[in-house]
């Protein structure tokens, strides 16, 4: 199993195709920990240390994304992320993780 990562740490870092595909792997690397976590202690106990995901599947993890997306686009966004596409597309996926 994977060393767990700051995710918010990490989204911050991206840049460049390299760091996004970083961000993309931790991003994998968190849910196979928390399907694993799910695996052992079911959502019927409380892991209030955890961030789990909200979105399971990829269906819902898409539509949430692209749901936080469209949101998020509504408001003004600072001049970083206009001006950094590959951290605005992390920001989207990331956004899957968590948005209902």
């Amino acid at each position: 199993m994977h060393t767990p990562v700051d995710l918010d740490e990490l989204l911050a870092l991206v840049r460049d195709e390299q760091s996004f595909i970083r961000f993309v792997e931790a991003l994998g690397a968190d849910f196979a920990s928390e399907r694993l976590l799910e695996h052992n202690a079911p959502s019927s106990i409380d892991r209030s240390d955890s961030q789990e995901w909200e979105n399971g599947t990829v269906n819902a993890f898409l539509d949430a994304a692209a749901a936080w997306a469209h949101a998020s686009n509504r408001s003004p966004l600072d001049d970083n992320a206009q001006s950094n596409v590959w951290q605005r597309c992390a920001a989207i996926l990331f956004a899957g993780k968590f948005y209902e």
